[in-house]
């Protein structure tokens, strides 16, 4: 949002604080309500929830972002015509900026309920609203100085898992070196922090947390607020990957009311994916986290209710009279009732069968690679186990930071698992090796950091030891379905969900063995594990969430049989 982070934004200022047309402000009043702001008074507060799009008719407004230790970067007055607002006013969550009116202004208020029907019933407008929203978010994670502040040691392993965190929710932050960061140093010194009670994180509303999990940050982040007791869902979705966004995406924009749990982040496997080249309709490839983001506010636009991060314990009957069949534990007392369940829970990574893999997961032991990873091992020679695809682009994407990327592979060619396009690519990077028939036989290390890492070919019996800091793993997943186990849904042998004509021939494609629970993507058994694949099966989902809950007296929109967008 900085105007100077980057010529990409720069590029597209106008895109970002577009001026709206008389007729354009005219026809946004029907969704706000008029208000008023004196000079000098605070508009929207960093850490506070805004109280909607704040569109400006007289007066004028500066905009500023919060950067730690009292310091605020200006990023622009906003004058009538403009609207102040980013991504956080979709789903009336606290603000990242500062607004204050530097002198008297007159505007409308458009909460974000409204806001979402005007992006419905308003589609040029609401366009060039949503772009605007987007990209003022990409100018805050581009600019690296709003939002919350991690400080802890460089490399450490509950930084790096905070910092993870963030990128995938796709909240701006920074990492602070308490080591040799003076800012660091000079906050922990204010907070009379224990060296050993790092990493702190101190968030935009004033509030300082040592050490927090996930769920923890995220409430106080205003990313997870609790779940409404009292109503009933139309569909619950557990998990927010390309299934269940999708899933949400069609089953919102068709008047179901939609909810998606999901225990990380959104976007599944294929958020963390560095590259995806074989998705329709991008032909240059796109990053994983850039096709979910855009998914995730497609949700967000159609009003779809994301709680994340919190996890599913447990799938229950609730038989009510309001009318919900199934509850959902989703732990601190809290329940998630509905008419239907779409399980899209995806799949976990595969840990490697090694006794002390534990100790330096996290620091030096990685299951996917973003640029926060990448950072460590710049200059650096790394393992990277896996054959598949995503191996495949995991090794590509490394080779442009690495000193060297090692590719173990237990088949004796890649050419058994991998597309064609990426075993090519791979040949072609002169710091990529391959090494077939091998697996990793151990690892050595100190203190969480690894320094050594000893594998072995099968076919010749030859070890090897290589000084290697970082590994990254890509050998594939099980269905996350441990949560199902006392749920009476039917799995397989490997513990997949079973569907469809597997379970009985009358029992519908994506159905499980309860009535009005269904499983879509890479959890249900018989899937095929593509993007697309899971794409088209959180679309076809909702068809059959229509059929029954017209049958069983639910609320619902009657579809047509092949809808089209």
């Amino acid at each position: 949002m900085a105007p100077a982070a980057s010529s990409t934004i720069d590029a597209r200022r106008d895109q970002m604080f577009p001026v709206l047309a008389d007729a354009d402000v005219e026809r946004m009043r029907r969704f706000g309500e008029a208000r008023s702001y004196a000079a000098g008074e605070r508009i929207v507060t960093a850490g506070e929830v805004s109280p909607g799009l704040i569109v400006i008719l007289s007066g004028r407004a500066d905009l500023t972002q919060d950067g730690g230790l009292g310091q605020r970067e200006a990023i622009i007055t906003c004058g009538p015509g403009n609207f102040i607002g980013e991504l956080a006013q979709l789903s009336d969550r606290p603000s990242l900026v500062n607004a204050e009116a530097t002198e008297p202004v007159d505007a409308v208020v458009i909460p974000s309920q409204r806001l979402r029907d005007l992006m419905v019933q308003e589609a040029s407008l609401g366009e060039r609203v949503m772009r605007a929203l987007i990209l003022r978010r990409v100018g805050l994670l581009e600019s690296g100085i709003s939002g919350p502040i991690i400080i802890g040691p460089h490399g450490n392993g509950d930084v790096l898992r905070l910092q993870g965190f963030l990128t995938r929710t796709g909240l701006p932050h920074r990492a602070l070196d308490s080591d040799t960061d003076p800012c660091a140093k000079t906050l922990i010194e204010r907070f009379h922090i224990d060296p050993h009670h790092l990493p702190i994180v101190l968030s935009p509303n004033g509030k300082l947390l040592h050490n927090p999990r996930d769920n923890d940050l995220a409430r106080c982040l205003g990313l997870l607020r609790p779940v409404d007791a009292n109503k009933v869902y139309d569909v619950a979705i557990v998990g927010a990957g390309p299934a269940g966004l999708a899933a949400a995406v069609y089953a919102a924009s068709e008047g179901l009311s939609t909810i998606v749990l999901d225990c990380r982040a959104f976007g599944g496997q294929a958020g963390a994916s560095s590259r995806i080249e074989n998705y329709l309709g991008f032909p240059t490839g796109i990053s994983g986290m850039a096709l979910m983001a855009r998914a995730y506010n497609q949700a967000q636009k159609f009003g779809a209710e994301l709680v994340i991060p919190d996890e599913v314990k447990l799938l229950s009957a609730a038989a009510e009279k309001s009318g919900a069949r199934y509850a959902l534990d989703v732990g601190d007392g809290e329940t998630v009732r509905t008419r239907t369940v779409v399980i899209a829970s995806g799949a976990r990574y595969r840990r490697l069968e090694i006794p002390n893999l534990a100790q330096f997961e996290g620091a030096s032991v990685h299951y996917w690679a973003s640029p926060i990873e990448t950072r460590l091992c710049e200059g650096r020679e790394v393992a990277l186990v896996g054959a598949g695809n995503s191996a495949g682009q995991g090794a590509v994407y490394l080779a442009s930071h690495a000193k060297k990327v090692t590719l173990l592979a237990r088949r004796g060619s890649l050419d058994e698992t991998m597309s064609r396009y990426l075993v090519e690519r791979i040949a072609a990077q002169p710091n990529i090796e391959v090494l077939t028939e091998t697996e990793i036989e151990a690892l050595e290390g100190h203190g969480g950091s690894l320094d050594k890492v000893r594998w072995r070919n099968h076919a010749t019996g030859r070890e090897t030891t290589r000084a290697i800091s970082h590994v990254f793993l890509f050998i594939g997943a099980d269905p996350n379905t441990d949560w199902l186990v006392n749920c009476d849904v039917a799995l397989d042998a490997k513990g997949f969900v079973r569907t469809g004509p597997d379970l009985t021939p009358t029992t519908g494609l994506l159905e499980t063995s309860r009535r009005g629970v269904f499983a879509i993507g890479d959890v249900r058994c018989g899937s095929i594990k593509r993007v697309a694949a899971a794409v088209g099966e959180g679309a076809q989902v909702v068809v059959a969430l229509h059929a029954y809950l017209a049958q069983n007296g639910g609320r619902t929109v009657v579809p047509e049989v092949a809808r089209r967008p």
